[in-house]
């Protein structure tokens, strides 16, 4: 009796080991995972999760407004774009996204996170020290290289070098446009490996051609930057089977430019559809788009409550607040979010939907919560201009707004809430006391930000 209990006992021991075993087996193996964000790299940051590596795709339109696409008020007259469409009603549209109001300063913000005074890219042409971080190093450095990563297109952070490889930041990949703009859409200079050609290819289409290749060609997650020129000038006349404005003659100044530029969008589009379709389905739906403008609309094509002295090139919202729509891997909400964000926040926010467990760097916030539940980001926004002549900053905590010329000292102080469009300067009569207090909250969270 002893000995069948002792063997029986030595049985139940023998199943609970084995148990046991396989418990800690699988617990090791499904939380792998979890255990290498508890590792950090060299510089505190968490390493990345290996659980979900999603691909990221940033396009960035060129001279594109809130007037001059679906989902906004501003602007009466729209392009068809179906595909930027869908980017928009999958996901997210954001309504108050701040950017700097020229094309550098913007991208400058973007790949480094930082704001252009403390980079000096604060005006077209200013050229990135090759000292700075890059959004396409800082993740590889932080993730083991886990990432293939690529800018296509516009670069616009070299002045006008056109020798210059971005991939001496550490981009995998640089292939398309250094300066800032071209004189033709079919005849423009392609910078590749430090060789510059010339092309004959519509620049949209080639871009685009480009893109798919770089993707087709990746076996490990990636991170695209997709940089269009359009619908920046000239207003040069697409392929007639990427736009429906019908047929238009070759522009002159005088015209009017609005067909040309909704042409430019929609042919953007287009392209946008081509480079979607051909990805995969498993990798079309492991893939988070941002779509966004990286300054206002341009004072020849702004439309309606816009007025063409407050868009591209100045501090008004015609000129920051623009455009952006996420949507695909992990991107659960749908419809508007109203949080107050900056071009900045892009840096955190695509560290962090690649795995790298950041929510601030420098002058970025990861706004990524916002893709599944809301939250407050920010309680204050900032932009800043330097034109040649003057430099000004611009401050907003979403009800007032601050515009300040630090080389004349003139203020302009707007009630967004009751005034969108700014044509109201409240320092013009006595502030109220509660417009009194806003003023000071703004010139003290101005004062902490410049300093």
């Amino acid at each position: 009796m002893i000995k069948n209990l002792l063997t029986v006992s030595a049985l139940a021991w023998l199943l609970f080991m084995v148990s046991c075993s396989k418990n800690a087996n699988d617990i090791s193996n499904d939380t792998s995972d979890e255990f290498s964000l508890d590792q950090r790299n060299s510089n505190g940051s968490k390493k990345v999760s290996t659980r979900s590596t999603p691909n990221i795709l940033l396009i960035i339109a060129d001279d594109m407004g809130k007037d001059a696409i679906k989902g906004y008020q501003e602007g009466s007259i729209k392009p068809k774009t179906p595909n930027i469409d869908a980017i928009r009603d999958n996901g997210l549209l954001f309504t108050n996204f701040w950017v700097n109001p020229t094309c550098s300063p913007t991208r400058g913000a973007i790949i480094t996170g930082k704001y252009g005074y403390r980079t000096d890219v604060k005006e077209v042409g200013d050229v990135l020290k090759s000292s700075e971080t890059v959004i396409q190093k800082y993740i590889n450095t932080n993730t083991n290289n886990k990432y293939a990563t690529a800018v296509v297109g516009k670069w616009h952070l070299s002045g006008s070098n056109n020798s210059f490889n971005p991939e001496s930041f550490g981009i995998d990949y640089y292939s398309g446009l250094i300066r800032g703009s071209v004189t033709d859409y079919y005849n423009w200079q392609l910078t590749e490996d430090g060789a510059t050609n010339t092309q004959t290819n519509y620049i949209t289409e080639k871009f685009t051609d480009l893109a798919i290749n770089w993707v087709n060609s990746q076996s490990k997650p990636w991170f695209l930057w997709l940089a269009y020129n359009a619908p920046h000038t000239p207003f040069h006349v697409p392929p007639s089977n990427m736009h429906s404005q019908g047929t238009l003659p070759q522009y002159t100044n005088g015209m009017n430019a609005i067909p040309y530029y909704m042409a430019a969008i929609e042919a953007m589009d287009f392209q946008i559809g081509r480079l979607l379709a051909s990805l995969p389905a498993d990798k079309r739906e492991n893939t988070v788009i941002i779509f966004i403008g990286d300054n206002g609309t341009p004072p020849q094509v702004a439309q309606s409550p816009y007025s063409s002295s407050k868009v591209k090139n100045t501090l008004y919202q015609g000129g920051v607040n623009v455009p952006m729509f996420i949507s695909g891997k992990g991107v659960s909400r749908r419809g508007t979010d109203t949080n107050l964000l900056n071009g900045t926040d892009l840096f955190a926010t695509i560290a962090h939907t690649a795995g790298i467990n950041v929510t601030d760097y420098h002058d970025s916030k990861s706004f990524k919560y916002l893709f599944s539940k809301p939250s407050t980001i920010r309680n204050f926004q900032y932009s800043e201009l330097k034109d040649g002549t003057t430099e000004s900053w611009s401050i907003s905590n979403g009800t007032y707004k601050l515009i300040k010329d630090n080389t004349t000292g003139s203020e302009q102080m707007y009630n967004l809430a009751n005034d969108p469009y700014e044509t109201k300067n409240l320092l013009n009569s006595t502030l109220s006391a509660v417009e009194q207090n806003a003023k000071l909250q703004l010139e003290t969270q101005l004062s902490i930000i410049r300093n």
